[in-house]
């Protein structure tokens, strides 16, 4: 697995895209890979599935996770970020991957940072599920995206490919969903960075695929979860 070489990382997509689940797995990938990384969930919107809820099991691992500066844990939250998103944007021995909300409105935490985001020193993933309502067809996908860089003040660098149907997922769903990110990516210049799905799935995709094949583990979902 090869992660690219900039050191902030924002992750951005339609909520139930799978973009919590690829920002944990990359937070994790990384930390594997012997980095100091800070996972930021930056989601005020959604009340479920974030990555914070995984903070103990994702501090075992090494990793930071920082969410809202009220939690003590999932039943209890407030619509609020902690400071403390601050010290790693600022601290360049970290590798930094940022959780965003899963829609536009969300992407607005981003505001007040987007002085950390230098072009060419940040890349923001653009999370692509074509199962998603408002992201199923080339032209509302890009319309979401747009919407998101306006209300995050950053540009999308990449897009990875999450469709999915959870545990059901097959080959065929994700290349399904890979014909709508060409698509996308041919008609804003944007390349496809990763194609997300779970490991065993991960395995029989074609080598020749557009974007590196980046295999997963569900960490947001539980064994009894479908």
């Amino acid at each position: 697995m090869i992660l690219n070489d900039k050191r902030i990382r924002i992750v951005v997509g339609h909520y139930g895209s799978g973009k919590t689940e690829f920002s944990v797995n990359y937070a994790v990938k990384l930390a594997e890979q012997g980095r100091k990384v800070a996972l930021a969930d930056l989601d005020v919107v959604n009340a479920y599935f974030r990555s914070r809820e995984k903070a103990e099991e994702l501090s075992s691992m090494g990793i930071r996770v920082i969410g809202s500066h009220e939690s003590s844990g999932s039943a209890i939250d407030v619509p609020a970020i902690a400071a403390d998103v601050y010290s790693p944007l600022q601290d360049e021995s970290y590798d930094v991957v940022l959780d965003v909300g899963g829609d536009p409105a969300g992407a607005r935490t981003l505001g007040r940072y987007h002085n950390y985001f230098i072009e060419g020193k940040y890349d923001m993933f653009f999370v692509l599920n074509a199962n998603r309502p408002e992201t199923q067809s080339v032209d509302k996908a890009i319309e979401y995206l747009r919407k998101i860089e306006d209300m995050a003040r950053a540009k999308a660098t990449g897009i990875v490919n999450t469709t999915h149907l959870l545990k059901s997922t097959t080959v065929e769903d994700v290349l399904r969903g890979q014909q709508l990110a060409e698509q996308v990516s041919e008609k804003i210049g944007i390349p496809i960075r990763y194609v997300v799905a779970l490991e065993h799935v991960a395995n029989k995709l074609p080598s020749n695929i557009n974007g590196e094949i980046f295999p997963i583990k569900l960490f947001m979902r539980e064994d009894w979860m479908v």
